[in-house]
């Protein structure tokens, strides 16, 4: 289970910071937008300079997974971004779905091996200060 998991995250981080620094720097090539709602959606992303900090994020939380530092925030900062390729893909372009479920795909190996950290988040009662419930 280490051993998926280390690989899980270097690919998640590998792919995220490949593509953040391809958002700076063009080095691979951008197939055309498909017509229509998708290429309304991705000229007003690009038109509003939108896309710049979802970049950023991506190269920032890739080079955490990669360092293996933060991986936790590493998560909490792609978590989003994933969930958004999912949406974009699901609602406007099926048919470039299969990277966005890989990239879910590794993130939930990676999240497994380190949600405990995540238990405050998704416990069902909470507790206030003194222990009490709140």
């Amino acid at each position: 289970m280490k051993t998926m998991t280390l690989i899980a995250r270097l690919l998640l981080g590998l792919m995220f910071v490949v593509f953040g620094l391809n958002g700076f720097l063009h080095f691979l090539p951008m197939p055309p937008p498909p017509a229509g709602l998708a290429m309304q959606y991705l000229s007003a992303l690009g038109a509003s300079h939108y896309m710049v900090p979802v970049f950023l994020l991506q190269l920032i939380g890739g080079v955490l997974l990669l360092a293996n530092r933060f991986v936790p925030i590493a998560l909490v900062l792609l978590g989003p971004v994933i969930v958004n390729i999912l949406l974009y893909h699901i609602l406007m372009d099926p048919a470039g779905i299969p990277p966005g479920l890989i990239a879910f795909t590794l993130w939930m190996i990676v999240f497994n091996s380190v949600r405990s950290a995540f238990a405050g988040i998704v416990a069902m009662n909470t507790a206030t200060p003194d222990g009490n419930p709140a």
